[in-house]
């Protein structure tokens, strides 16, 4: 071909192929629009007719040469060739498809499920099934974090319905109208189900968990002597619990407010007892029910701060734990270099609590605690850095807010913030109490407890002190990656600009300026 059918052919064979290609996306993502699609293979059609329909007498007159009978030759291999590609690509994407195989190259593994998650789904004994009710055109933004679980486990089972087109599923999940507006993904277990709006991780993971540990633990928060809040007045303020509660009710448990001064002993529905940082002495009533408690072979989540009008730092001492009357400071490790802020650096490497651990957590005002000399049952948790030391002279630092370590009085660091283990005690309880102690409760506020991994250090400790080691993991967490947000409309028209609008306007301008020099080559 020359002269305007040589153009004609070039432009339809560019519009032709790239129908092709929308063709075959079109396959795999039928949400696609398809009038790019027929329009590309409508005008691709047309323009090659045109190119064929102004060049017929010159195309005669070439078949009838030796030369059209080699050019017809090498066409058809080349039409043969350009199909079998098509084939093998066609081939390859439906393998893809059915014989899929997920690779994470981000450094912070964000497309990989965490490892709590990997473990509920390791422990899943029958059949989870997922049902995803969304707009088709919003399927494909929520496929991805569902298709995570169903490829971490043969056990899990998904699907995605449109609610219009499936009314039965509905009405046989018993969903609401209002529930399906935004969307929903439908878990059901062992005959029973939980819906998820939320489409994150931890959500989807939660939702799992109810369904297969049913509840039944009971966490209870002590009272009555200005501990931080975790129910009630005062538990949502920066400085409350609420946000750790609702943690710790996210892993089933239930959790409740207990007065002591009120009920004299700890409830019998109890599996543990946490005091999370009392600025006021406890009753001798409320001492000798915490030490039945833990003589009995109950556990106990203790949280004690630097310089704490309290007489529970004795009982700790009792139970085998050296509570410094000192303040945990790094200049080195700490955040924004306030010194009284110290990240932890270590992690006691074999403890279910801190095993796996490769992030740090977070402290503010934090005293060292550490197993007294001789109680083989308690291990340090967590430590500081090489360059801290627990201050002894508070009074010169609160004084003159001058602090600096002193070999004859402090302790140089590593610098231990927590221990766990079993307590000492008197007497032989039916089965091992439990004890989990830290130098500070500021770690586990709603100002704090979201950091790092504060959230799975505190859920961790309740969960090994209640003898859960098998639910003992580090969480997902809702901001993993930075992610831009995209509805269906808007994902389809970067899609169409990134492998169909650039790259064709790109490969026009190849063709003009081929059709351009040749025809300058014919002058």
């Amino acid at each position: 071909m020359t002269g305007i059918a040589a153009l004609l052919g070039g432009l339809g064979l560019v519009f032709f192929g790239f129908g092709l290609i929308q063709f075959v996306i079109w396959i795999f993502q039928p949400f696609t629009n398809p009038l790019w699609l027929w329009l590309h293979l409508g005008v691709g059609a047309a323009l090659l007719v045109a190119a064929v329909g102004t060049s017929l007498d010159a195309l005669r007159e070439r078949m009838r040469s030796g030369e059209g009978r080699r050019a017809g030759r090498y066409g058809t291999s080349a039409l043969l060739q350009a199909a079998l590609l098509v084939a093998i690509l066609c081939g390859l994407a439906f393998l893809a498809e059915r014989y899929s195989k997920r690779f994470d190259w981000t450094e912070q593994r964000v497309h990989t499920l965490s490892d709590q998650t990997q473990k509920v789904l390791d422990g899943l004994e029958g059949e989870l099934s997922m049902v995803g009710f969304f707009d088709p055109f919003e399927q494909p933004l929520h496929r991805q974090i569902v298709e995570r679980y169903a490829a971490a486990s043969p056990r899990v089972k998904i699907e995605f319905a449109d609610p219009n087109a499936r009314p039965d599923l509905v009405e046989s999940f018993g969903l609401q109208a209002a529930d399906l507006a935004r969307g929903m993904l439908h878990v059901s277990y062992g005959g029973g189900a939980v819906d998820v709006s939320d489409l994150e991780e931890d959500e989807i993971t939660n939702a799992i968990v109810k369904l297969v540990r049913g509840g039944g633990k009971k966490v209870y928060f002590l009272t009555g002597h200005n501990e931080r809040r975790a129910i009630g007045d005062g538990a949502d303020e920066p400085d409350g619990m609420s946000r750790a509660a609702a943690a710790l009710r996210n892993e089933t448990y239930t959790t409740e407010n207990l007065l002591l001064g009120q009920t004299g002993d700890v409830p019998a529905d109890a599996d543990v007892v946490v005091v999370a940082g009392p600025t006021r002495p406890l009753l001798d009533v409320e001492l000798d029910a915490l030490r039945r408690w833990v003589a009995g072979g109950g556990a106990l989540v203790a949280m004690i701060d630097p310089r704490a009008n309290t007489n529970f730092g004795a009982l700790l001492g009792e139970l085998g734990v050296a509570v410094g009357d000192d303040v945990v400071f790094d200049r080195s490790l700490a955040l924004f270099g306030r010194a009284t802020s110290p990240f932890a650096a270590s992690y006691a490497p074999d403890h279910p609590i801190t095993k796996g651990f490769q992030e740090t957590s977070l402290f503010h005002m934090a005293r060292s605690v550490a197993p007294e000399p001789g109680v083989a049952g308690l291990v340090p948790l967590v430590k500081t850095g090489e360059a801290s030391w627990a201050e002894t002279n508070l009074a010169k630092w609160e004084d003159e807010g001058v602090a600096g370590f002193e070999p004859e009085s402090d302790t140089l660091g590593p610098v231990s913030l927590a221990v766990a283990g079993v307590p000492r005690i008197d007497g032989a309880p039916e089965h091992d109490p439990r004890l989990v102690a830290f130098g500070d409760s500021n770690f586990a506020t709603n100002e704090l407890v979201d950091s790092y991994l504060n959230r799975d250090l505190f859920v961790n400790s309740v969960a090994w002190a209640m003898g859960e080691v098998e639910h003992i993991a580090v969480r997902p967490h809702k901001a993993r990656a930075s992610r831009l947000s995209l509805s269906a409309e808007q994902f389809s028209v970067v899609q169409m600009l990134s492998l169909f609008v650039l790259p064709e306007a790109i490969a026009v301008a190849g063709v003009l300026a081929w059709w351009t020099r040749r025809k300058r080559g014919t002058q």
